[in-house]
């Protein structure tokens, strides 16, 4: 699975390549996709080669091979020169999470008492700031007592930097949908319409601090167009 961004990028490196031969520069993707530094398309870049998508051809300036497209895209017509002509149908986490589309809750039974089946969308980074990997099949099954009112979702944590809080690396969240948290709250934050990290929110004046719970770790200062709440963490599961 590919967050948005990437898939906004492999489809702009496809496009280029159809249309001319040559892959595009940092300072000409980064434009493309409205990042404002080059290290977050060099961050997207490496997720892509590490899922097989793509293959940085060695001793050669800006050499890009596409290796594969998503199951569900056929390739790029040569006409389209640019990432917005392509589809806006994103793929990754960001495509349920952003877009508000849950699955509802669905009642079960485990061992005969009463549970709540709710979508485990993948992993979400402790630490510093990872793409979230969806996997719309996986369910968990939850206590009803452990929900309160709206939609809610899991996420399983990779990280050490919310070990002070008691979440620890492997352990499986609980979030309740939201777009807005109080500070001090520990949230879902899509920063930079790239990244899902799992951290303690606060804001100070006009800026947004994601604020870590080891002292390993520091701070991240965001501006308010930088960070996106997507939820709230209310719960969270252990298996030892």
């Amino acid at each position: 699975m590919l967050t948005k961004k990437q898939y906004e990028l492999l489809r702009f490196i496809e496009t280029r390549l159809s249309h001319n031969g040559v892959s595009p520069s940092f300072d000409e993707m980064k434009e493309a996709l409205g990042l404002r530094s080059k290290s977050g398309i060099h961050r997207l870049i490496t997720g892509l080669e590490e899922r097989g998508f793509i293959r940085r051809l060695p001793h050669r300036a800006r050499a890009l091979e596409i290796l594969k497209l998503p199951e569900d895209v056929r390739p790029v017509p040569a006409s389209l020169s640019s990432v917005q002509q392509t589809s806006n149908q994103p793929v990754g986490i960001e495509s349920n999470i952003v877009s508000g589309k849950f699955k509802q809750h669905t009642p079960s039974q485990v061992n005969g008492s009463p549970t709540v089946q709710l979508p485990l969308y993948g992993r979400i980074a402790a630490g510093t700031a990872i793409e979230a990997l969806s996997d719309p099949t996986s369910m968990i099954d939850i206590p009803p007592s452990m929900l309160g009112s709206g939609e809610h979702y899991a996420l399983e944590v990779e990280g050490d930097s919310m070990i002070e809080a008691g979440i620890h690396d492997g352990d499986t969240v609980i979030i309740a949908r939201c777009d807005n948290a109080e500070n001090g709250t520990i949230v879902v934050a899509f920063v930079d319409d790239m990244e899902v990290t799992l951290k303690r929110l606060r804001r100070k004046g006009n800026s947004i601090a994601l604020e870590p719970a080891n002292a390993a770790y520091k701070t991240r200062i965001c501006g308010p167009d930088q960070v996106k709440v997507q939820g709230r963490l209310v719960g969270l599961f252990r298996r030892y």
